[in-house]
C-alpha cells in the first residue's frame, strides 16, 4: 500500500497534468496578495532587518528577490528572510482546522524558487495551490494535540515549503515531490514556548520552515532519498508529534476539494485566537457612546481554552507580547474601534487609561467552546457598564474566517494600507494589478527588486 507521503506525491503530479479551475486560481491570487500584504510591513519589523543583515554576503548572488529590501539573494536565504518577514507582524493567512499560517512557508519558497528557475506566473500559482492542499490536510490530521507543544506554522510548515518548491523544480515528478516531503519531514521544528517570552523566534519559524523545504526539494531534484513512511511511521512524525493523527484526513477530497477556497484572513494585526472576540467587542462598541465606552466596569470574556494559553497575558512589555494578549486587544477595540498596526506603537502600550481597563478583561475557558478548538474558534464577550447594564455579544466565527469572508476589495484596501508605507502608492498599485493578471505573465514581471 502506498504511503502517505506516496499518495501526496501522485496528487501533486496530477495537478501538473490538469487545469486550474478558475475559482482556486482566484483564491490562489487572493492568497499571493494578501502574502505581500503581511510581508512589505513585516520588512521593517527589527526581526526581518537583523535577519536580512545576518545574510547581507549573500546579497546579489541569486534570482530569488528579497522585496523591501531592494536586492535579490539565493533561494534558501531568500525564503527565510521572506518567510520571517511575512510572519513579523501578525497579519498573514490561517487555516483554521491545522492552527496554521500557510501562506508563509507556501509563498515564500514558491516566489524564491520561482524566481530561481524563471517559472510562469500560472506555474507559480499552480505550486501555491499544491502547497496549500498538501500542507493543510497534514496540519489538519495531527490537530489539536500537535499544537500543545508545537509551533505548526514552523513544523508543517516545512510540508509546504517542500511541495511548493519540488513542484517547481520537477514538475509532474512524483519521486521529487515524494522525497523532499519525507526530507522535510525530519527538518520539522517550532516549539510553542516561542508564543511566551518575548523574543523573535517565532516570526523565524516561519522563516525556517520555508527555507527547509526549499532545501528538501533542491535535495531531492538531486537524487536525494528519504523516509517515504516519515507521517505515519513507528517513530515517525505522527508518532513523535501528534496524539492519535487522523491520517484520513490527507487524503480526503484530495484534488476534489480545495482547502485553498477556505482560507482565514486576517482582519486584526495580532494573534488570530483573539479575533472572535475582538469582532465581539467591536459589535458591543457600535452601541456605546464615545463616553460610555470609557465607563465600561468590566469585560467578560467566553471562549476556547487555547486561545488563553496563548494569549491570557494580562501584563505584556512589548508589541510583540501585546499581539498576543487578549487583555490588551480588546481594550484597544474598545477604545479606538480597530486592532491595526497603530495599535501597537509606543504611544499606545503605554497608555495609562488602556493598562487600567485591561486588569478588568476577565477570561473564562468555556467547555463547549473549548470542546468545538480547532474547528471554531468562538467567543462571548460582556461589557458591564458602571451604571450595572450589562451587552452582550456572540461570535461563531471570525471576521476573515470562510463563515465571513473578506470580500476581494476588503482584501485590496488592506493590501493598500500596508503595502503604500513602504513601497509608495504608485508602486502598490502596479503590484496589485500585476498579481491581478498574474496567470498571464512571467513570474519575473512582477519586478520586485525595482519596488524596493
Amino acid at each position: 500500500m502506498a504511503t502517505l507521503i506516496e499518495q501526496l506525491a501522485d496528487y501533486s503530479a496530477c495537478e501538473a497534468r490538469s487545469t486550474l479551475r478558475s475559482d482556486v486560481r482566484h483564491h490562489a491570487k487572493r492568497a499571493v496578495l494578501d502574502w505581500f500584504a503581511a510581508l512589505y510591513p513585516g520588512t521593517r519589523e527589527p526581526v526581518a532587518e537583523r535577519l536580512a543583515k545576518a545574510y547581507a554576503d549573500q546579497r546579489g548572488l541569486g534570482r530569488s528577490s528579497l522585496p523591501g529590501f531592494g536586492s535579490t539573494s539565493t533561494p534558501e536565504s531568500a525564503a527565510w528572510i521572506n518567510g520571517t518577514s511575512s510572519h513579523a507582524v501578525e497579519f498573514d493567512d490561517i487555516f483554521r482546522d491545522a492552527v496554521y499560517h500557510p501562506g508563509v512557508p507556501v509563498i515564500a519558497a514558491a516566489l524564491a524558487v520561482g524566481e530561481h528557475v524563471g517559472a510562469s506566473g500560472e506555474d507559480f500559482l499552480r505550486a501555491v495551490v499544491v502547497g496549500y492542499e498538501i500542507s493543510t490536510r497534514i496540519g489538519a490530521a495531527v490537530q489539536p494535540s500537535h499544537y500543545h507543544f508545537f509551533h505548526t506554522t514552523g513544523t508543517i510548515g516545512c510540508f509546504a515549503s517542500a511541495a511548493a518548491a519540488a513542484y517547481l523544480l520537477a514538475p509532474g515528478d512524483r519521486d521529487v515531490t515524494g522525497h523532499a516531503l519525507a526530507t522535510a519531514g525530519s527538518f520539522a521544528a517550532g516549539l510553542q514556548q516561542a508564543f511566551r517570552s518575548d523574543s523573535m523566534t517565532k516570526a523565524l519559524h516561519g522563516g525556517h520552515a520555508a527555507s527547509a523545504g526549499v532545501t528538501a526539494a533542491r535535495v531531492a531534484a538531486n537524487g536525494i532519498t528519504g523516509a517515504l513512511d516519515i507521517l505515519e511511521g513507528e517513530v515517525g512524525f505522527g508518532a513523535a508529534m501528534s496524539k492519535g493523527p487522523q491520517w484520513h484526513k490527507v487524503t480526503e477530497g484530495l484534488g476534489e476539494t480545495y482547502n485553498i477556497t477556505r482560507i482565514t484572513q486576517k482582519a486584526h494585526c495580532c494573534c488570530g485566537h483573539t479575533f472572535a472576540a475582538i469582532d465581539a467587542v467591536q459589535a458591543l462598541r457600535a452601541q456605546l457612546s464615545e463616553a460610555e465606552r470609557e465607563r465600561v466596569a468590566r469585560i467578560e470574556v467566553d471562549t476556547y481554552q487555547t486561545a488563553l494559553d496563548v494569549t491570557g497575558n494580562h501584563h505584556p512589555v512589548s508589541a510583540y507580547q501585546a499581539k498576543f494578549s487578549m487583555p490588551y486587544v480588546l481594550v484597544q477595540a474598545l477604545r479606538y474601534g480597530s486592532v491595526r498596526l497603530e495599535a501597537f506603537s509606543e504611544a499606545r502600550l503605554r497608555e495609562a487609561e488602556s493598562r487600567s481597563m485591561m486588569q478588568r478583561v476577565v477570561l473564562n475557558a468555556a467547555a463547549e467552546l473549548t470542546a468545538q478548538f480547532p474547528q471554531a474558534r468562538a467567543a462571548r464577550v460582556r461589557l458591564v457598564l458602571e451604571d450595572g447594564r450589562v451587552l452582550e455579544h456572540f461570535s461563531p466565527f471570525r471576521k476573515g474566517d470562510p463563515e465571513a469572508p473578506l470580500s476581494d476589495i476588503e482584501l485590496e484596501d488592506k493590501f493598500a494600507e500596508l503595502v503604500t508605507p513602504v513601497t509608495g502608492a504608485e508602486s502598490m498599485r502596479w503590484l496589485s494589478g500585476q498579481i491581478r493578471k498574474l496567470e498571464q505573465l512571467q513570474l519575473s514581471d512582477l519586478n520586485l527588486v525595482s519596488l524596493g
